[in-house]
């Protein structure tokens, strides 16, 4: 049975998310703050356990097309390291839709893949960290998450929230429990996002999203 340490590349990925997640800055705002700690915390915790790997079977998306384009922006930015890291095990990645049906308009346009998690391949129930990939000029519908805290570091290409802000590499958002949130992306680059959830472990492993009135896709996923 493989375990984290055994596998170097998997361990430097898990590590550059911890990092990402000590040095963020949290803005001036408590509720961040908090969610910083109790992600490094988690991840201490996963490598402390020193989880089985599972390899699952490398699957692409039409999406991850863009996935070079997007490596390359994150080695130039501010994130290189954990880009770096992702391209070192770009093509062991199981991407995927995560529903039976994708919201209309998304089809060749996203993509998601867990790093650490009840899928793995660092399997763990603590909490999910993993990677989405946008397409250029992509909006992710509105929807929420139930019982799951959420964050998103861009690692690479400017995406906005709600059309509240503009975020560019780098940058963190938290959204809480059924905080409803939509993402866009820019007219020319992709963009990808590394991500965190924490939640009670029924909801690792069955999240309870929902989409708004007319984007609602079976057995939801990030």
């Amino acid at each position: 049975m493989a375990r984290l340490r055994d596998d170097p590349d998997l361990g430097y990925l898990v590590g550059d998310f911890h990092s990402v997640y000590r040095y963020s800055s949290a803005g001036g705002s408590r509720p961040i703050r908090t969610h910083l700690r109790r992600v490094r915390e988690t991840i201490s915790d996963v490598v402390e356990d020193n989880p089985e790997v599972v390899r699952r079977e490398p699957t692409r998306l039409p999406v991850t097309d863009h996935l070079r384009r997007a490596l390359d922006m994150g080695s130039r930015g501010l994130l290189s390291r954990l880009s770096d890291s992702v391209a070192r095990v770009s093509t062991t990645l199981s991407w995927e839709y995560g529903y039976e049906r994708v919201p209309r308009g998304l089809a060749g346009k996203y993509g998601y893949c867990e790093v650490v998690g009840p899928r793995g391949p660092v399997v763990s129930e603590r909490l999910i960290l993993g990677l989405v990939l946008l397409a250029p000029n992509t909006t992710y519908p509105q929807h929420h998450h139930r019982d799951i805290e959420e964050s998103y570091v861009s690692i690479a290409g400017d995406w906005s929230e709600n059309d509240g802000a503009v975020y560019a590499p780098g940058s963190l958002i938290l959204n809480v429990s059924e905080h409803e949130h939509r993402i866009t992306t820019g007219v020319s680059e992709p963009c990808l996002l590394a991500y965190a959830w924490l939640g009670p472990v029924e909801r690792l492993h069955v999240p309870g999203m929902s989409f708004a009135r007319g984007t609602r896709p079976q057995r939801p996923r990030p």
